[in-house]
């Protein structure tokens, strides 16, 4: 008579829950994330104009789209535009987004009816999306709005994620000062604007020097009866004009459906700001 088998063992999970956790980072694939703020960028461009932006005052998609990809090398890449849409604008937003759509970029559009539908928590619930179901390499931020970005971007290098935001340095000084986040002007972008936008960039000046020319004619001053403040008025009492949390231009924006379809990659020399006319003098 055989004697009895003994009872095979009850076979043990080799993995610990650590290990689960670390084989599913594991399979996460490596992604490099670009999102736009559309409002907050438009309206910056505005202020630093000082007027309404014309087509070649806008920065190409395009042009910012190869910048991305240029240090992406083989990772997964996504980028995205974030706008609201006016009850009376829908028609005309409608080409601009189908241009984004053929540079490849993903396009969130919400229906602007009060003044507090902005775009900001669906960009930040996208980069929590992104981040839960990838390993973020890299993010960058197209804003210069720190209020809402400021936290959670420095949140995200302390996981490990490199962050870069892209924006002008006249209303991004929370990401110039924060030492967890890179910065990069937009005007900085190889091929992003058709011309220089003329601004007062006296950190980016050229080696031989270069001109800004005059915002208003020189007669203006004649034509007006209250005088002009004294530029000693506006001596800057510190590094920054803007307010280094909010970062949010004050003048009203135009709406991004005002821009054309982002255009053709051949553009001119960019950053190069040209000598000034001397204005013509009014004859009698």
């Amino acid at each position: 008579m055989d004697a009895p088998r003994p009872p095979e063992p009850v076979r043990q999970s080799a993995d610990r829950p650590g290990d689960r956790s670390e084989r599913r980072d594991a399979e996460r694939r490596d992604l490099d994330l670009l999102v736009w703020d559309a409002p907050n960028i438009d309206m910056t461009l505005s202020s630093i104009l000082g007027s309404r932006p014309a087509s070649s005052d806008r920065p190409r998609f395009d042009a910012i789209a190869r910048w991305f990809l240029a240090e992406a090398a083989d990772h997964e890449v996504e980028g995205c535009v974030f706008t609201n849409v006016h009850p009376t604008s829908a028609v005309s937003l409608r080409g601009w987004i189908e241009a984004l759509r053929n540079f490849g970029y993903a396009v969130f559009a919400r229906p602007k009816v009060h003044p507090e539908d902005d775009v900001d928590d669906a960009m930040l619930q996208h980069i929590a999306s992104r981040q839960a179901s990838h390993r973020l390499r890299r993010v960058v931020v197209a804003s210069g709005d720190g209020r809402n970005f400021l936290a959670p971007l420095e949140e995200l290098h302390r996981a490990g994620v490199r962050v870069v935001v892209l924006s002008f340095a006249e209303v991004a000084g929370y990401a110039q000062e924060s030492p967890l986040i890179e910065f990069v002007d937009l005007e900085d972008v190889p091929g992003a604007f058709q011309v220089s936008l003329g601004r007062t960039r006296l950190t980016a000046l050229p080696p031989d020097g270069g001109w800004f020319r005059p915002t208003r004619p020189m007669r203006a001053l004649l034509d007006e009866g209250t005088p002009l403040d004294h530029p000693h008025q506006h001596a800057p009492a510190g590094p920054r004009e803007t307010d280094p949390l909010h970062g949010n231009a004050p003048a009203a924006a135009p709406h991004p459906e005002d821009a054309p379809a982002p255009a053709a990659p051949d553009v001119g020399e960019v950053g190069r700001v040209p000598a000034p006319q001397s204005p013509r003098a009014r004859t009698a």
